[in-house]
């Protein structure tokens, strides 16, 4: 892109003799890699003293690693604080207007599309998407504890016996605030967790001695359609293992009908539905792809990001 070869400070110190002298021999429109920064211990903690040795090879602190930006270290958050223009690069630029547009001021109807193995990893992201959106779709694993708090049989799938109340309380706000949450209405199972033949449920329930791994055709049919009648979605989990062969083709319909919109805005939040969506070739057809996993999960969950919140409001 730029033209340039990339000079690599080879230096597990970081900042140490190695780095300092390439950072010197910079001359204009040059570009010097430095080590992985967690090669220093105190990267992690944030710790004042590395974060001044990182700002003194710089004038301008610019942070475009979206990716990293919900973790308050060094890189991300220290090193600005002892520069005085601290910015942001295209990428965060680009990753907070469609994530930001898209959860504040979405076109309706809009969307949300849940999956991942369990409630706990979203119990936030479920919490601030209700107060948003019209329609919650629940996949994955996540949505076996669901299940069990409708009252379905869910055989031996993963389930979190601890968060069943809390799905109960999330299906009553759902009601009170006029959000459509769907549910599986049928399963693809197996009786046990590998890539064997998939067995189709005729309804929600799962029968002992088998889990759910992804969603049954039916409701496939049932979120296609509800996907087909948005003109916001914002996904971020996968609706079944799409690693298994036989249990992907929940995520598949999902992602391909995502990609035939051609006047909805499409966001991925990231992490494994991110890797679902490129690995079954449909990246390039979303309105968004977002690189950050637990930092686009945090930005939906309403939180500030430290990375973002260090760098100048400009």
């Amino acid at each position: 892109m730029l033209d340039k070869e990339v000079v690599f400070a080879a230096d597990d110190n970081v900042v140490g003799e190695n780095a300092r002298v390439a950072v010197e021999k910079m001359e204009n429109g040059d570009v010097v890699l430095l080590q992985n920064t967690r090669y220093r211990k105190e990267e992690t903690k944030n710790e004042e003293n590395f974060s001044k040795e990182l700002a003194s090879l710089a004038e301008i602190f610019v942070n475009d690693a979206f990716g990293t930006a919900h973790r308050a270290h060094c890189s991300t958050v220290g090193a600005g604080e002892f520069l005085e223009e601290r910015v942001c690069g295209y990428l965060i630029q680009k990753e907070l207007k469609f994530l930001g547009e898209a959860v504040a001021t979405p076109v309706r109807p809009f969307t949300a599309i849940l999956g991942g193995a369990k409630v706990s990893d979203k119990i936030a992201v479920i919490e601030q998407l209700l107060e948003k959106v019209d329609n919650l779709i629940i996949g994955g694993g996540m949505a076996y504890t669901f299940l069990k708090a409708q009252g379905y049989e869910i055989g031996t799938s993963l389930v979190e016996e601890d968060k069943v109340e809390y799905a109960k309380e999330m299906m009553d706000k759902a009601k009170a605030k006029g959000v459509k949450l769907l549910l599986p209405i049928d399963n693809a199972v197996a009786d046990k967790f590998a890539d064997v033949a998939a067995v189709i449920t005729e309804d929600a329930n799962i029968p002992a001695g088998h889990m759910g791994l992804d969603i049954g055709p039916k409701t496939t049919e049932l979120y296609v359609n509800t996907v087909n009648e948005s003109k916001t979605i914002v996904w971020n989990g996968p609706m079944g293992v799409f690693e298994f062969e036989n249990f992907n083709q929940g995520t598949l319909a999902v992602a391909k009908a995502m990609a035939a919109l051609t006047d909805a805005t499409t966001v991925i939040g990231g992490g494994d539905s991110a890797a679902a969506v490129n690995q079954l070739g449909f990246g390039d057809k979303m309105t968004h792809v977002s690189t950050g996993g637990g930092a686009s999960l945090e930005f939906l969950e309403g939180k500030e990001l430290p990375g973002i919140v260090a760098l100048d409001n400009k």
